[in-house]
C-alpha cells in the first residue's frame, strides 16, 4: 500500500485522518509545484492529475479524500471518524459536506484566483476573488453561530472529519495570510481547539 502525498489540503485531510486513527501508511512524495501530478506516470494513477491518491497492494488506486478515509475507517474502525450508528454517520456526512461545499469551497476559490500557483490552471479572476472572500466572511459567520450551541466539535461532541475539513480551511487560511475574526467567539474556540490537536500541530509543522 502506498499513499502518493504532497502538502495540499486534501493531503492534509487524509493524514490527519490516519494520524487521529494511529494508522501508518507508506507515503510517496509528489512535488506538485514540479509539476509532479502532470507526469505520464502520476496520470496513469489518476488521471485527473490530482492528489491524494492511494496504491492498494494488488494495484488498484483510489483518488478523493473522502473516499479514501471511507477505506480506512471500513479497516480500522476506531476511533470513529466518519460516525457511529445510522444517525450518527449522517449526522457526520452531514456537516462535513457543509464544511466542504461552503468555508472549504469559499477559501479554495479564493486561493485559485489570487495565488501564481493556479495562473496556468485556470482564468482568475480577482473581482471574483474578492466577492468569494467576502462570502467566506459571512460563512464563518454562520459556523459561528451554529457552534453557539456549545458543542465541542463541529458535527457535535466528538471530532469527526468534518472537523479535519475544517481544518484544512485553517490550512489554506494560512496560506492565504487570512486571520479569522476574534469576536467570532464560538468559532474562535473551535479554531483554537482544533490549532492545539496533536496531529494539526504535526501536519503545520511539516509544512513550514
Amino acid at each position: 500500500m502506498k499513499l502518493y502525498d504532497a502538502m495540499t489540503p486534501n493531503n492534509l485531510r487524509v493524514h490527519i485522518f490516519l494520524a487521529e486513527k494511529g494508522i501508518e501508511v507508506p507515503r510517496q512524495w509528489v512535488d506538485v509545484l514540479k509539476g509532479g501530478t502532470r507526469t505520464p506516470a502520476f496520470l496513469a494513477i489518476n488521471s485527473l492529475g490530482e492528489l491524494p491518491a492511494l496504491e492498494l497492494d494488488d494495484g488498484r488506486i483510489l483518488t478523493e479524500s473522502v473516499a479514501i478515509c471511507r477505506y480506512f475507517e471500513a479497516l480500522h474502525p476506531a476511533p470513529r471518524l466518519l460516525g457511529e450508528g445510522a444517525y450518527g454517520q449522517a449526522r457526520v456526512e452531514m456537516w462535513n459536506r457543509r464544511m466542504e461545499l461552503y468555508p472549504f469551497a469559499a477559501i479554495g476559490d479564493v486561493a485559485q484566483h489570487t495565488l501564481g500557483f493556479f495562473a496556468d490552471k485556470l482564468e482568475q479572476n480577482p473581482d471574483y476573488a474578492a466577492a468569494q472572500m467576502r462570502r467566506f466572511d459571512k460563512l464563518w459567520a454562520w459556523l459561528d453561530s451554529e457552534l453557539s450551541d456549545g458543542r465541542a466539535f463541529v458535527a457535535g461532541e466528538s471530532f469527526t472529519i468534518a472537523d479535519i475539513t475544517g481544518m484544512a480551511v485553517l490550512f489554506v487560511c494560512d496560506i492565504m495570510e487570512k486571520a479569522l475574526p476574534s469576536d467570532l467567539v464560538h468559532a474562535k474556540r473551535w479554531e483554537e481547539a482544533m490549532r492545539a490537536r496533536p496531529t494539526f500541530v504535526e501536519r503545520m509543522r511539516m509544512a513550514a
